[in-house]
Order: structure tokens, then C-alpha cells, then sequence
């Protein structure tokens, strides 16, 4: 998911001259997916990056078996496989989400993979935390659960030379997880690609053209509740158009947005990165409700790709949810703007192309992929 107007380009990650003479980096992952998949998007992004950045060339390792030998030029590779011996990997990055690699986030079986790979590679060793635990209520397994995903997460982050989590939250969360190790953060970047928009472009969008994008069940839960708020949205802003893009095809979607009243829309599931791209450099809002229950810290916003994405293409989002502001080193990101129990907080027509662009300059100086693969690439010396 990414590729428009982007500093790299496919055809630079399958040049032979940049690939023979680049170091390896080890990346695992829970799988290669070809469907949309958030761990998978991005750290192929994260490949094609330190690749032609800083000619770290990548070899994919699945833990889960994968039925092509590569792609996008990067090869991949079994968890355990005795091929990655003969690519002699200088530096390993593992993608950490627990429930990725076991369907009740107690991945005890990696453990002792990742330290044969300490003993095998005795280079730099990254683990990027998209994940630490679950939580529940009393009544859930992940309450039950908890603790020994704890001691998981411990025991791997201890195995790392450096630590990577996507907002000033998680770094909490995790120095009181487990005290006295450094980490560093980086939100996640965009997964349809970060293009170049000009002011002109910004101020020619269609104040009234809106956009949900995001997983199957993010798409629906945020369509669900864009119906409930639509009418409390202010005239000058309110939504003519909608277009719904990313995820599966649902047919509960589908449903819902033949209720929609007086508002032309449409639906692009499966939608290819480039295809996205363009469809979000012409919407002016977004609708995200990414919050399923409770309350949450603001800046969780960070860890998602579908934020990322409506930041990167300076869309401004707006939320079902109240929410403090969001800063990273002192710098404060627009908003955040919201639609909730009364409360309208959005920017009105003619201020909306100002606030985008500041948007997209805050996430280009934060959390584009050309800042993450800088960060990434220190990381691994």
C-alpha cells in the first residue's frame, strides 16, 4: 500500500547494482500478506526505504509459510529456514505484534527462534513494538491472558540492542512494562504513499467531498457512526460526496450506504495503493472512528496507518471522540478535530486548505517513512 510520487520507486528495489552490493537486514514478520495487512505494508515500505536510502537491503522472514518466494524484488524467506544462512544477515528488525504470531497473543514459540538468530547474526537487533499487550474486562480472555503477554513482551524487548514504539503512550506504557531499557518513537507513516500537494491543490478540493478509509471492520464501524452524525456536520462542510475505500468487500457497507440521504457515494474495496492515493488527494475530510470502547490516550492515533494516510495526503480528520491534543518533541498536530455528543470542533470551509497543510507538514517533519527508515537506520548502527 504506497508507491505514488514517493522518493522511491518499485523499479529501484529490483536494480541488481543497488541489490548486490547493499547489506542485508533480517526483517520477521508474522506473514507477506497480499491482502491488506498494516504489518506487512509497512514493513515493506520500511524495505523499499533503507534500501535505497541506505542500501540495507532486506530479507523477509514469515512466520507464517508463504506461498511466493518474494516480493516487490525483497525475497522471502521460513522463520527457520536454513536459506538465511546463505544471505548473512549484518542486522535483524522484528515486527512485534503478539497476535500475529499466535492467535492468543502468547507467541512463547518465537522466543527461542529469536535466540538462535542472536546467537547466528551478531549484528544490531531492532524490535519495532507494534504491539506490547491486549486488555479486557474480567469477563475476556485478554484479562486472563495479560500477564503472560507481559512477560512475553518483556522477554523480547530485553533480547533487543533498540526498541521502536509508534507514540509518547506506548513509550510509557512500556518503560513502566519494563524499566531502564531506552526507546525511541515514530508513528506509523502512510501506507498509500505520500505525495507531493501544492497549495493551489489544497485550496481547489471540494469542501464537501469526504472520505472513510481503513480495514473491513474500521471501514464499517466508522461508516456506522458517519450515518449517526451526518446531520450535526456544519453547512458549509457537509459531506455531497463520500467515498469509502480500503479493506475487503463488505456487503454490510454496501447496505448502509444505500441509506445514506442526499449524499452521492462510493465504494472501492480492495483498492490498489495507487488507485487510494489519488482518490485521497481529493478529498478535504475524513471521517476515523478508531476507538472501539472506553477512553483512550489521544496520540494512539499515531499507531494507525489509516490516520497516516488521510495526514500524508493532507486530509483533515475528524473523530466521534473528544480528544486532547497531540504533540510529539513539543510540536502540537492540528486538531484533534471531532463531531461528538454535541460538541463540533472542525475547521469551517474557508480555513480548512491552511489546517491541511499544516497537517501535512506535521507529518512529513514526524512521521513519514523517510524519517522512519532515518530513525531505523541509526538504530541498526
Amino acid at each position: 500500500m504506497r508507491r505514488i510520487l514517493l522518493e522511491y520507486e518499485p523499479a529501484l528495489v529490483n536494480c541488481p547494482c543497488m541489490a548486490s552490493d547493499a547489506d542485508v537486514v533480517l526483517q520477521i514478520v508474522p506473514r507477506v500478506s497480499d491482502n491488506p495487512d498494516g504489518v506487512t505494508d509497512y514493513a515493506l515500505n520500511l524495505a523499499k526505504a533503507l534500501l535505497t536510502q541506505y542500501r540495507l537491503r532486506t530479507v523477509f522472514a514469515a512466520a507464517e509459510p508463504s506461498q511466493v518466494s518474494e516480493k516487490e524484488g525483497f525475497k522471502i524467506a521460513p522463520i527457520a529456514g536454513d536459506s538465511l544462512s546463505r544471505d548473512k544477515p549484518a542486522r535483524v528488525i522484528l515486527h512485534y505484534v503478539n497476535y500475529g504470531y499466535q492467535k492468543r497473543g502468547l507467541p512463547f514459540s518465537l522466543l527461542p527462534i529469536l535466540h538462535r538468530v542472536r546467537e547466528s547474526y551478531r549484528g544490531r537487533f531492532l524490535v519495532i513494538l507494534h504491539e506490547l499487550f491486549a486488555s479486557g474486562p474480567p469477563w475476556k480472555s485478554e484479562f486472563w491472558l495479560q500477564p503472560l503477554q507481559k512477560k512475553i513482551a518483556r522477554d523480547v524487548a530485553r533480547l533487543a540492542d533498540a526498541r521502536l514504539v509508534s507514540s509518547e503512550s506506548m513509550r510509557q506504557t512500556f518503560e513502566e512494562l519494563v524499566p531502564g531499557l531506552d526507546i525511541v518513537v515514530h508513528p506509523v507513516p502512510s501506507a498509500f504513499g505520500e505525495p507531493v500537494i501544492n497549495p493551489v491543490q489544497l485550496r481547489e478540493r471540494d469542501n464537501h467531498r469526504w472520505l472513510i478509509c481503513g480495514g473491513t471492520e474500521l471501514i464499517e464501524r466508522s461508516l456506522r457512526s458517519f450515518l449517526r452524525i451526518a446531520g450535526a456536520i456544519p453547512a458549509n462542510v457537509a459531506p455531497r460526496n463520500l467515498v469509502v475505500l480500503g479493506g475487503m468487500e463488505n456487503s454490510r457497507v454496501r447496505q448502509l450506504l444505500k441509506t445514506l440521504p442526499d449524499i452521492d457515494s462510493k465504494y472501492f474495496s480492495a483498492v490498489s495503493p495507487e488507485a487510494a492515493s489519488q482518490i485521497l488527494s481529493t478529498c478535504a475530510f475524513a471521517w476515523l472512528d478508531y476507538f472501539t470502547a472506553g477512553r483512550a490516550n489521544p496520540d494512539l492515533l499515531l499507531k494507525s496507518s489509516s490516520f497516516a494516510n488521510v495526514c500524508a495526503h493532507a486530509v483533515v480528520c475528524v473523530t466521534p471522540h473528544a480528544m486532547a491534543p497531540i504533540s510529539l518533541e513539543g510540536d502540537l498536530l492540528p486538531g484533534p478535530f471531532a463531531i461528538a455528543r454535541g460538541e463540533v470542533k472542525m475547521p469551517s470551509g474557508s480555513d480548512r486548505p491552511d489546517v491541511a497543510r499544516a497537517i501535512y507538514d506535521w507529518y512529513h517533519r514526524h512521521a513519514s517513512v523517510a524519517s522512519l527508515s532515518r530513525v531505523v537506520a541509526e538504530k541498526l548502527g
